[in-house]
C-alpha cells in the first residue's frame, strides 16, 4: 500500500496559506484519523489540523515557523498495513512512476544515461560537493531515485533516507527538488535587522493596503459628554460594561441608518446592506489586531452584549476566536482609549464600510446650562466609504450614538 500525503486543507474564509506553529507528531509516530497533528496559524486564528488517515508518519514536510500554502504537502502517512512492506515492494511502487535500466542496489554512469541533465542549483541542505570527511554509501532502490537525484544536481550521500532501513525513496529527493533555490541574501545595513512577516501580519497588510487603495473614506468627529454614562455604569457594578453600553447604541443606529451596516459590490456598482448586524469588536492581542464579532447583536440587550463582548475579547486575546467570528463583521467598533490615546483616523476593516472609535474617557472642563464644570469626555471618530453615503447620513449616525451617550436612561427606555 503506498504512502499518503495529506496537503495543507483550505482551512476556510478563502485563506491561501498557514504557517506551522509546533507540530504535535514527530516523523516514526503512529497516529490515528482525526488526531490532531499540527498546530498552524492562519491569517485568523491558531487552529489544530486533524489528520485524515492511521498509520505511521513518514515524513513531516516543514519546519515549524515555516509558512505553506494551502495545497503544499504537510505529511506523509505510511498505512498500518504498509509497514510490512519489503524493499521490493518499495521498489516496486517506485518504479510504477517511471521505467530506468539500472540493478537494484546500484547506481548509473553519467555516459550511459540518455535523460536531459539540468545544471546543479545551489541548495543549503544538499551542497553538490560535500565537505571533505566519511564518504556514506546511500541506500537506494529504484533507478527512477538515482534518475531524479542526478537529473536535479542532487548528491545523494547528503540526502536523508525516510524509507524502511533509512532507505531513500523517491518522495525524498522530490522534497529537495522541490525546496526553494538558496540565494545569496543581499549586504544589509550595520545594525539592520529584518524581521519576515508572518501570515498573520501579511493578510493584516493586505487588508489595510486594498481598504486605503479602494475606499475614498471620509472622517468625521465629535466630542462627548459621557459624564451620565460614567454614572450609569458606576451605579451598577455588577451590570454592563461601558462599551456593552456603547454598542447597544451603535446597533441602534445602524437599525436607523442601515446603509452604514452594508459592503460595496465595485463590480455591480451596488450597496449590499445586511439584515443582520454582526458587531465587530477591535481586540488587540498576542498575534495583533483582530476584529471578532459579535454575531446577530441586534437581537441582544445590552446585558447580553455584555457577555458577548467579554467572552469575544478573552478569546481574541488567546488566539482561540473562531474563523467565523473573525470573518462575520459588518461593522466595526473600536475603543482605541484603551491605549490611551483621544482619537484615530482609522482606516475600514475591508470590505466593511465604516468603522467607529472612542478615545480615552478623561476629566476636562465643559460648560452646561452655562455653567463651567468638570466632565467625563470622550472624543468619537467615525470613518466612512463615502461612495455608499454622504456627510448628512454619518453625521446623522454619529449624533444619534452621542446623544445616547450624553443621556443613557432616556436612550435605553426607546430601545
Amino acid at each position: 500500500m503506498p504512502e499518503l500525503t495529506f496537503r495543507l486543507p483550505d482551512l476556510g474564509e478563502g485563506l491561501t496559506e498557514a504557517e506551522i506553529v509546533q507540530w504535535l507528531v514527530a516523523e516514526g509516530d503512529t497516529v490515528a484519523v482525526d488526531q490532531s497533528i499540527a498546530e498552524v496559524e492562519t491569517a485568523k486564528s491558531v487552529v489544530e489540523v486533524p489528520s485524515p488517515y492511521a498509520g505511521r508518519v513518514a515524513t513531516l514536510h516543514a519546519a515549524a515557523g515555516t509558512t505553506l500554502a494551502v495545497g503544499e504537502p504537510l505529511i506523509t502517512v505510511v498505512p498500518v498495513e504498509a509497514g510490512v512492506s519489503t524493499a521490493a515492494e518499495t521498489y516496486r511502487e517506485e518504479e510504477k512512476a517511471g521505467s530506468g535500466n539500472v540493478l537494484i542496489g546500484y547506481g548509473t554512469s553519467g555516459a550511459t544515461s540518455t535523460a536531459r541533465r539540468r545544471r546543479p542549483r545551489s541548495r543549503s541542505t544538499a551542497p553538490a560537493h560535500p565537505s571533505p570527511g566519511p564518504r556514506r554509501v546511500p541506500t537506494v532502490i529504484s533507478p527512477l531515485v538515482r534518475n531524479l537525484a542526478r537529473n536535479n544536481g542532487i548528491d545523494l550521500r547528503t540526502v536523508e533516507g525516510t524509507g524502511r532501513g533509512g532507505m531513500i525513496v523517491r518522495a525524498d529527493v522530490e522534497r529537495l527538488v522541490a525546496a526553494p533555490v538558496v540565494a545569496e541574501a543581499p549586504v544589509a545595513v550595520t545594525g539592520e535587522r529584518r524581521t519576515p512577516l508572518s501570515g498573520f501580519r501579511k493578510a493584516v497588510a493586505a487588508t489595510l493596503s486594498r481598504s486605503r487603495a479602494e475606499i475614498p473614506e471620509a472622517t468625521v468627529w465629535v466630542d462627548v459628554d459621557a459624564t451620565e454614562l460614567w454614572r450609569l455604569r458606576e451605579s451598577n457594578p455588577g451590570g454592563p460594561g461601558l462599551l456593552a453600553y456603547i454598542a447597544r447604541f451603535v446597533v441602534a443606529g445602524l437599525r436607523e441608518y442601515p446603509v452604514l451596516n452594508a459592503r460595496f459590490d465595485a463590480e455591480r456598482q451596488e450597496i449590499v446592506e445586511y439584515e443582520r448586524i454582526n458587531l465587530g469588536i477591535a481586540v488587540q492581542g498576542d498575534r495583533g489586531l483582530v476584529v471578532p464579532a459579535v454575531i446577530g447583536a441586534e437581537s441582544m440587550t445590552t446585558a447580553r452584549l455584555g457577555d458577548e463582548i467579554r467572552r469575544l475579547t478573552g478569546t481574541a486575546r488567546e488566539g482561540k476566536a473562531t474563523p467565523q467570528e473573525l470573518a462575520a463583521g459588518t461593522f466595526t467598533l473600536n475603543n482605541y482609549g484603551s491605549f490611551g490615546v483621544d482619537g484615530s483616523a482609522a482606516i475600514i476593516n475591508h470590505p466593511q464600510v465604516a468603522i467607529l472609535g472612542f478615545g480615552r474617557i478623561m476629566d476636562r472642563p465643559w460648560v452646561v446650562d452655562g455653567q463651567l464644570c468638570v466632565r467625563k469626555i470622550t472624543q468619537m471618530s467615525f470613518v466612512f466609504d463615502h461612495r455608499v453615503c454622504d456627510g448628512g447620513v454619518a453625521a446623522g449616525f454619529m449624533r444619534g450614538v452621542a446623544d445616547a451617550i450624553e443621556n443613557p436612561a432616556s436612550a435605553i427606555a426607546r430601545l
